[in-house]
């Protein structure tokens, strides 16, 4: 069996959390097994011992889910993208950065910590 599946995906951008969707084919290519019969034609029970075993038609009829499944999920991205552009959120607060691109916040060093408050007396 070959074929291409043309399917309309919905995700999350992986740095700015907004859903989006996008266009995506997948060629599918799979090999399929009548079942073992005896010589009068009945199907017989057979151990497929190999590692990766062909599906089995049944009654001239495929089963595509899995097929479909195992195509779609190795093509998707891992960590999919709304654009190559994305700034994502902030770190600090979630602020999404592509409604504020001049979005900061003033860090101090923990370690200079001790030191503000001399230049500072009335911080404390």
């Amino acid at each position: 069996m070959s074929g291409t599946a043309d399917l309309q995906i919905s995700a999350e951008c992986s740095r700015c959390l907004e859903p989006f969707d996008w266009h995506e084919e997948v060629d599918l290519t799979e090999l399929f097994r009548y079942p073992a019969t005896d010589a009068r034609g009945v199907i017989v029970e057979e151990e497929d011992e190999s590692e990766d075993p062909l599906p089995v038609l049944d009654d001239d009829l495929i089963d595509l889910q899995p097929v479909l499944r195992d195509a779609v999920v190795l093509d998707l991205p891992l960590a999919p993208l709304c654009s190559e552009e994305c700034l994502g959120l902030c770190p600090q607060c979630g602020v999404r950065l592509a409604d504020d691109p001049q979005h900061a916040h003033e860090t101090t060093d923990p370690r200079w910590a001790a030191l503000a408050a001399l230049t500072e007396p009335d911080a404390q």
